[in-house]
């Protein structure tokens, strides 16, 4: 006989099956449905070249102490950020492009209600706190609906 047996003789062994590939679709499914990330807020752009200015609006609303991010490559196509939001449960995208740039505005998305609003640059940080205050105002409501429905 060749191999192992060979060089060190019988070597007696249990072998189990638990169908790891099942186990973790399993437990990815279930961490999907209960993952909310903590990021309120995902800064992106429509364009190529517009780095700075994503980088730009993301410190303003850190220094407002809005937990934000944004995807930090160069140039991400604005299908993956919106997904890449979806995924992370972030509720509002703040849009940047040459359009809103050349206008001194910016984009707020509401992910929920799909709703978008063009608002001045200078002003909005405020409109997304207060998007993000009328959300957490909604979440409680509901949760007291669904209380009182206990």
């Amino acid at each position: 006989s060749s191999g192992i047996n060979a060089e060190y003789g019988s070597i007696p062994c249990v072998g189990v099956s638990l169908g790891i590939e099942r186990l973790f679709t399993i437990m990815e499914k279930r961490m999907e449905k209960s993952r909310v990330s903590s990021i309120q807020v995902l800064v992106a752009s429509g364009q190529k070249g517009l780095l700075k200015e994503r980088m730009k609006l993301l410190n303003l609303l850190w220094d407002s102490d809005i937990n934000s991010e944004m995807l930090y490559k160069a140039n991400p196509k604005l299908l993956n950020q919106f997904q890449h939001a979806e995924a992370e449960g972030i509720p509002v995208i703040v849009i940047i492009g040459e359009s809103e740039l050349a206008e001194g505005k910016v984009k707020i998305r509401d992910l929920t209600t799909r709703e978008e609003k063009l608002v001045d640059r200078s002003c909005f940080v405020q409109e997304v706190q207060s998007l993000l205050e009328q959300k957490s105002g909604r979440k409680e409501e509901k949760e007291e609906e669904h209380v009182a429905e206990v």
